[in-house]
């Protein structure tokens, strides 16, 4: 198991520090940031690089429902940029 962690830690997945003699690992980077980079590569391996497919596949397949929808697009909303695209 330790090699398999410093492997990790060498290609930046994983970091640690020393709490005595114990190694403590987290992950380099946060949930939401993995989610995402896992969300990505689904869009562009199943959907094209699509991400309008992606979501009307969800609509579609009952995975969003409209009144979560309708936040999503709300939140959308508030981050594009003033003034155009």
């Amino acid at each position: 198991m330790r090699t398999v962690l410093k492997r990790l830690e060498e290609k930046g997945y994983v970091t640690h520090t020393v709490d005595g003699r114990t190694h403590v690992y987290r992950g380099a980077e946060s949930p939401q940031k993995l989610a995402a980079n896992a969300v990505r590569q689904i869009i562009d391996r199943f959907c094209g690089g699509s991400v309008e497919q992606l979501l009307v596949g969800m609509v579609s397949n009952d995975v969003i429902d409209e009144r979560e929808l309708e936040r999503l697009s709300k939140r959308i909303a508030r981050h594009k940029p003033k003034g155009g695209e």
